[in-house]
């Protein structure tokens, strides 16, 4: 966090004051929030807002850190602990690229009574795009269980951020996922818009992307163009800021896996089978920027 922050610095996008005064409102926590570590044992009593994310980071140092990836068994059962930790206001929020947020709210709830209910109620989807301060766009996933009032706070929530980072005062517990509080609103320009999905497979935005990342792919392995000439076409033919296979080396071709074979298990549909490639690439180690090689070496 610290090195994005300076790297805002570095291109003025904030004030040195300003990135200061917004690392000294992160608080580190260690251990699980249950009161093993330092500082968890405030986390219960005193969070309005869960944001669980499984985004790839890569510092000058080369070493790379990840959160719980797209792995539906490790969602599960964070969300399962998450039920039982929360206070019975604080939103259950994930970043989830792919895993249904209904099932995610079961777990959350798994206690049972009213309890369980109420945990449930409160998971909803807050999906934003990476680099996240500065896309302007955030994805609403409401699950079966989630509640109106949920959906409306995170909404609220969702609307009222600048470039991914919220102007007002709310005790977040974010587990690796960069959001730099700001004051002000800023201009229209710098808002986020939200977007609502249904709990679907892929929501929007992964339900359209995968398969052309993974199309993308398969041109790849087939022989049919270059690295280069697959995303020139779209970068220059089809004005994508990124073509599919530099963008799926910024995703994390594990990510990628991981979210195809989810879709895959979900739908049983065969256009989000991965590629051979992807997956012979995964298990090389080629996950893309954060490793130092993908379909390109960084």
């Amino acid at each position: 966090m610290q090195h994005l922050l300076n790297k805002d610095v570095g291109k003025e996008r904030m004030t040195r004051d300003e990135a200061d005064a917004a690392w000294d409102r992160v608080k580190l926590v260690k251990g699980d929030g249950s009161g093993s570590g330092n500082g968890g044992e405030e986390v219960a009593s005193d969070t309005d807002l869960v944001i669980e994310a499984s985004l790839p980071f890569s510092f000058p140092s080369k070493r790379w850190m990840k959160a719980i990836p797209e792995i539906p068994d490790l969602k599960l059962a964070l969300f399962k602990r998450l039920g039982a930790l929360l206070p019975p206001t604080a939103i259950l929020g994930s970043n989830t690229s792919s895993i249904s947020l209904t099932k995610l709210a079961a777990s959350a709830g798994s206690m049972g009574g009213d309890v369980g209910e109420g945990s449930a109620a409160r998971v909803i989807g807050i999906h934003y795009f990476n680099p996240v301060p500065v896309m302007k766009l955030v994805e609403i996933i409401p699950g079966l269980q989630t509640s109106q009032e949920t959906i409306d706070r995170a909404t609220s929530f969702g609307k009222a951020c600048k470039k991914g980072a919220p102007p007002f005062s709310t005790s977040i517990l974010v587990i690796h996922f960069p959001i730099f509080p700001r004051d002000g609103m800023g201009s229209d320009k710098e808002r986020v818009e939200v977007t609502t999905s249904k709990d679907s497979p892929g929501f929007i935005a992964n339900a359209i992307l995968m398969p052309m990342i993974n199309e993308a792919i398969m041109l790849l392995e087939k022989g049919t163009a270059s690295p280069t000439d697959i995303d020139l076409t779209f970068t220059l033919g089809l004005a994508h800021p990124l073509g599919p296979l530099a963008l799926a080396d910024l995703i994390g071709l594990d990510t990628c896996l991981h979210i195809q074979r989810v879709l895959m298990h979900e739908t049983g549909d065969s256009k989000y089978r991965p590629a051979g490639l992807l997956v012979r690439m995964v298990d090389a180690g080629w996950v893309g920027r954060k490793g130092g090689r993908g379909f390109y070496e960084y």
